[in-house]
């Protein structure tokens, strides 16, 4: 009789499914911005999805995300439950800061999401178009001030490069970084700075209100739901598309490694995450394995050629 009830004991426990992982997720910015919103998306969608029972999320902001990096990688080690939001913007800030620990010092896992970025004002700016505010950037590149994310990022970079190819010299902008898209969002409505540069996403509730009045987007085409011209259209050919990727702790495991990279596959591929794209206006961008890492790689050597020329990187 013993054996029986045990075997069958092992029969139901063999029948269980296996726990799914628990993660704590790194946000390396102030809550609000682009990377805030992105751990925060992944950890509704892993749980609701049931890829994860339990997810937590922690805000580590400072420096385009190179101190949540540092923080991540020096306590994190051989740990596969802990993973950190990161991006282009994170990229550039490595380089600008010359920061000790680069993304060489954790085990990136996948491109997640895409983002165009939306050039906006006040709604009480006197700068109707895309062209009234670089027509005022040529005339005195000083008196035209951008708020945006970090010193190097996707919007520092997006600035610059509007700048060089309006004919202005890139290293003359008057750039001024918040360090989350929150405080940025303040001065823009504010009117503490001339314009405001970041993914429509973090703009689109404003701009629909009526408090923020959308200039253009960097994409290369017009995008469905949102009414503005791009750059191109506004005859500066410029295309910017900011990226945001998941990172694994350093030291894993070759099956560590594979376990965490089939969630965040599943999590890609699921209804809900492909429903919070379209909610938040972001493109599917899912990249993993060996391109990803080749995309990285390219990504990196092209953000030192543009930091370069704007300046900040010598």
């Amino acid at each position: 009789m013993k054996h029986i009830l045990l075997a069958s004991l092992i029969a139901g426990a063999m029948a269980l499914p296996a726990y799914a992982a628990d993660y704590t997720i790194i946000a390396p910015a102030n809550p609000g911005g682009g990377w805030d919103q992105t751990a925060r998306s992944i950890q509704t969608v892993m749980q609701q999805e049931g890829i994860s029972g339990n997810v937590q999320v922690q805000n580590v902001p400072g420096a385009g995300g190179t101190i949540g990096l540092a923080q991540f990688a020096s306590q994190s080690a051989g740990n596969a439950n802990a993973l950190i939001v990161g991006g282009y913007v994170m990229v550039g800030a490595i380089l600008t800061n010359k920061a000790p620990v680069t993304l060489k010092d954790v085990t990136p896992i996948a491109r997640l999401t895409g983002e165009y970025e939306a050039i906006v004002v006040p709604a009480s700016s006197p700068f109707q178009t895309m062209a009234d505010l670089v027509a005022a950037l040529k005339a005195d590149p000083g008196s035209v001030s951008w708020g945006g994310g970090s010193a190097g990022g996707t919007d520092h970079i997006a600035v610059g490069q509007i700048a060089k190819a309006a004919g202005v010299d890139p290293t003359k902008i008057n750039y001024i970084a918040f360090s989350g898209g929150g405080e940025a969002l303040a001065a823009i409505l504010g009117s503490q700075v001339s314009a405001g540069i970041s993914g429509y996403g973090e703009f689109e509730s404003q701009v629909k209100s009526g408090t923020l009045r959308l200039l253009a987007i960097t994409s290369d085409k017009r995008i469905d739901g949102i009414d503005a011209p791009t750059l191109k259209e506004s005859g500066i050919d410029v295309v910017v598309e900011n990226w945001r990727m998941i990172a694994a702790a350093p030291g894993l495991s070759d099956e560590q490694k594979a376990a965490v990279s089939a969630d965040i596959e599943k999590l890609a591929k699921s209804a809900g995450w492909q429903e919070t794209l379209k909610t938040k206006g972001w493109q599917d961008t899912y990249l993993a394995g060996p391109a990803f890492e080749e995309q990285l790689a390219k990504d990196i050597s092209a953000t030192e050629t543009t930091l370069k020329a704007i300046g900040l990187v010598k």
